[in-house]
Order: structure tokens, then sequence, then C-alpha cells
């Protein structure tokens, strides 16, 4: 990883106010040096070349999760419900990113409710992330293009609040509006459960897009909501493609062909999004983006995943959202596996349990790991330009208005 970025100046989350006092203290995971560094063997020349991509492109990551996490994960639940997350400044300043889509609590946002996905929560949620945010400038409130290219000229890191699913706005499509208003600026359709709007991953049949549905999209069309269908189901991902007049993102997932599971996305979905204008990052999030050539969830497995996509529609199509956080996210998801729908998700094939992904651990490591298996593979600047930031940036200057 980088160096940290000169701007950072030390600032810890809720720095502004008093632990004990006015929110209750956790001891949290480190955000650097949790898991030992991976070793992608580079030579001098290729360190160095990694080392000026990820310093002088502008990198933006599709999808992650830019809080830490308790240290005991057996205090998680008692910790969502303080609904107070902080923001892992230190490690964005290792990242070497330029914007990052922040997901929050997803589907862990269970602040009132153990179901999660409640729309006071999801409220409460951006409205404390964004209060702290504010009391520093080195990470930034990010909602359009504008703001990017401001992150990358002035040193800083943009970051732009998304939601995995719609589910928090029932059958309200106005709530949209008021979701954009707190700046969120990219939205899933369904997070693996139906919902109104569509079918999720996990469900036994996809009924499709409903007229709900249709509605919602037409809207996130107007108001300049980035779609992303990662989550929902294959009739639903087909639907939301056509319905839609803007691309759409898959933000985090990997391909079927590769590795046969419900959370991997199927040829056609992947070709029609790409037909479409589209692009899908490539996910990394624990046991997800598995491969036949490498069963122990990797880098490499990951990168198996990247080039299949690349050979299925083209590197034009194809970018990156790991999907990471900081602390254990093994941990996370056997705390919550019911919430995430993780045995659905995963169904049907066996694979080797893994304590975390080796070289795509957390958002400090992962860009330079992903941008220097790309230099070590002979892939050109300008390539690894278009699917580190470029591919992204030119769907966002269509779909925000």
């Amino acid at each position: 990883m980088l160096e940290q970025a000169g701007r950072y100046t030390g600032y810890t989350a809720y720095d502004y106010l008093e632990a004990g006092k006015d929110y209750r203290e956790f001891r949290y995971a480190p955000q650097i040096g949790r898991v030992p560094a991976y070793d992608l063997g580079l030579s001098d020349a290729q360190q160095e070349r990694t080392e000026r991509l990820l310093r002088e492109e502008t990198v933006i990551s599709l999808h992650e999760h830019v809080q830490v996490f308790p240290e005991d994960m057996g205090e998680l639940r008692d910790h969502i419900r303080q609904g107070r997350e902080p923001t892992a400044y230190q490690g964005l300043a290792r990242s070497g990113l330029t914007a990052v889509f922040d997901n929050g609590m997803d589907g862990t946002c269970c602040i009132s409710s153990d179901a999660g996905w409640k729309y006071q929560d999801v409220l409460f949620d951006l409205g404390v992330r964004m209060a702290d945010l504010a009391h520093q400038d080195f990470v930034i409130k990010a909602e359009s293009i504008k703001d990017i290219r401001h992150a990358a000229e002035t040193g800083r890191v943009a970051h732009i609040f998304a939601l995995e699913a719609s589910t928090m706005i029932e059958n309200e499509v106005d709530r949209l509006d008021v979701l954009y208003g707190f700046g969120v600026r990219q939205m899933g359709i369904a997070y693996s459960e139906a919902n109104m709007l569509g079918g999720g991953l996990k469900e036994r049949g996809d009924g499709g897009l409903t007229y709900f549905g249709e509605r919602a999209v037409e809207r996130m069309n107007k108001l300049g909501i980035a779609i992303d269908i990662s989550h929902s189901g294959d009739q639903t991902c087909l639907d939301v493609i056509a319905h839609s007049t803007k691309p759409v993102f898959i933000t985090h997932a990997g391909a079927r062909g590769l590795w046969p599971t419900n959370r991997m996305k199927t040829d056609e979905t992947i070709i029609e999004c790409a037909k479409r204008g589209g692009v899908i990052g490539i996910e990394a999030a624990p046991h997800t983006t598995i491969s036949p050539q490498h069963p122990r969830h990797s880098l490499e497995s990951v990168m198996d995943h990247f080039q299949y996509c690349v050979d299925l529609v083209g590197l034009e199509h194809v970018s990156f959202g790991p999907d990471t956080l900081f602390g254990d996210h093994v941990g996370l998801h056997d705390a919550f596996s019911s919430n995430l729908s993780l045995g659905q998700a995963h169904a049907n094939v066996d694979y080797e349990k893994q304590p975390y992904v080796d070289g795509i651990e957390n958002p400090a490591e992962a860009f330079y790991n992903i941008i220097g298996w790309l230099v070590k593979h002979d892939y050109s600047d300008d390539e690894i330009r278009a699917v580190v930031g470029g591919n992204t940036l030119r769907v966002l200057e269509e779909v925000w208005v």
C-alpha cells in the first residue's frame, strides 16, 4: 500500500465528541496491518509503476464499506445498535483511492430492528456519518463528477454514499428524492430478498421488476441515482437493464460461468448490462469470487473473474467493487449470515472457508494489489486507467444529472 496521504492530519471518527460520555466506546480492529501484507512478487520497476499509477490516476471503488468494526465481533450487534459506525480515515489515507462508493451498514442496518433496512435507521446512519465527515476535510462528501475531480486535484478522497437495496423506500417512491437529498448517488434494487421493486437473488422464483419497481427506476433515472443490480434476481436484473434509460452498474459481483452460485451474475446479465453501456465491478468479499483455478479465495481468484469478464464483454465494461471493510469480514458474515442471506447466495457449491481474502482484505490494500497484479500481467497504463476508474467515470457522466 502507499505511504500515508499528505493531506491526512490524523483525525479519527467522532473526534469532536467525548468517548464514553457522548457515545459508547468500543475497541476497534486495526486499520493497517490486521493481516500480513500480500506479496505480489513485483520487481523494483513494477513496484514503482504500481505506485505511480495509484498516485496519479483517478481510482474509484464501485463498492466498499469504509467503516471500521469492533475488534471483538461478539460486540458487533451492540455496536450496530448505537448507530455510530466510524469511518476509517487512517486506512483511507493509505488506500490511494480518489473516490469510493460507501454502502454503510447495508443489510446489517439493525439499529432499531434486527430485520434491518428500516427507513428511519438508514437516515440515521447517513446523518451520523455525514456529521462526522463535516468535521474534517480529508474525506469529503461527494455528489458529482466535479466533486471527484476536486478530490483528485487536491489529494482528498471523495466519499459517495450508496445503498445496496431500495427496500427502505417500501412503496413510497418520493423517498428516493429524500435519499438523493441526503447525498445518496447509487442504489441497489433488492438486497437478495425480494422487495416492492423486484426479486432478490436468494428467492426460489423471480417475477422480475414490478410496476412499482419500474416507477422507482424511472425516478432514479430522473434524479441521477446510479442503479446497482448486484443482489437482484436474474430476471429482475434483465428487466432493470431494459427499463432504465441510463446504463446500470453491477457494482460488486463476479461471473457465474466461472463460479456457479446465485451471488455471481450470468453471462446473459453481464452481456446485456454491457450492451446498454454499463459496467461490472469485480467483487472480493469473502467466499464470493472463487474460481476453479484458485479455490482458496484470494486476489488470484478475484482476478480470474476479472479476466473472464474482460473476455466476455471487453475491458471497457469491467471495473472493481471489492466490497471490503476494516475488520474481520468473515466474522461479520458469521454474525449476520441470516440478514445477508449467505446460505442461499453461496448455496450448492462446496468451498474451503478462509479467514480472509488474501490480497484484498481491506480498502487500504485492495487497489495497490489490484493495480500491482495488472502491472505484473503486462496491462498497459491506458488499460489500467480504464478499469480502475475511467470506465466508472464514463458511466457516471451519463447517469448523474
